[in-house]
């Protein structure tokens, strides 16, 4: 699933010769938490996030200052590009939800701007926009049962299992996959649009397959 599907399209930016209240304004005013530094041209050059702007803010503007009172009057000296990140991580309209969470993993940055092949600034994508796509993606808007089946690490095991699913009339949006769950066995959780599933879990059992409660199974792990 493309990033562009799921970013934020209409993205607030701003120069890096604005004062940094101007960004806190901003983040106030849209309610957001990462601003995209561009040139005119929209090219990027930075990033800016509520973390930044908190540490550099003078004390004396976090006490007893609504938005209104901070205007353009009520600059701090303290610009944009003193505390940006240069050169920032950024990713592209053909990038994935799926790198988008491996980047989010490995740099643990809260959001990324979305950027063409001139690093313009197209969007943004936060990591409250990859939980959403998570769930879009899973179906899990939808109410419904996760399952856990045990099953030999066989390509038509899968087949099986929704054979045994589609046989009784039961849809699914998702199912995840849990490797190496012992030698020569992995658990496969799908998510079930249905809440009555006791006669698949009889059938998945029938077939020789290990079926598990997915909440105790996790208790127990957590032991």
């Amino acid at each position: 699933m493309f990033i562009s599907k799921f970013m934020t399209k209409d993205v607030v930016t701003l120069g890096r010769d604005s004062d940094i209240a101007e960004a806190k304004q901003l983040m106030i005013r849209y309610r957001i938490r990462h601003l995209p530094v561009t040139r005119p041209d929209r090219t990027l050059i930075g990033i800016v996030s509520d973390r930044d702007v908190r540490s550099a803010m003078p004390s004396k503007f976090f006490h007893d200052h609504g938005i209104e009172e901070m205007e353009t009057d009520r600059l701090t000296g303290v610009l944009v590009q003193e505390i940006m990140t240069k050169d920032p991580v950024s990713v592209s309209l053909s990038s994935t939800i799926q790198d988008a969470l491996l980047l989010i993993e490995k740099t643990r940055v809260g959001a990324f701007p979305v950027v063409d092949e001139n690093l313009k600034v197209v969007g943004i994508v936060s990591d409250r926009d990859l939980l959403n796509a998570f769930i879009h993606v899973m179906g899990i808007k939808e109410p419904g049962a996760l399952l856990g089946i045990v099953v030999d690490e066989k390509n038509e095991e899968m087949e099986h299992v929704i054979h045994a699913l589609v046989s009784e009339n039961i849809s699914f949006g998702s199912i995840l996959v849990y490797r190496n769950w012992s030698p020569g066995k992995r658990a496969v959780f799908p998510y079930l649009f249905a809440k009555n599933v006791v006669n698949l879990k009889q059938k998945l059992r029938n077939m020789g397959y290990d079926v598990l409660d997915p909440i105790e199974w996790y208790l127990h792990q957590r032991r």
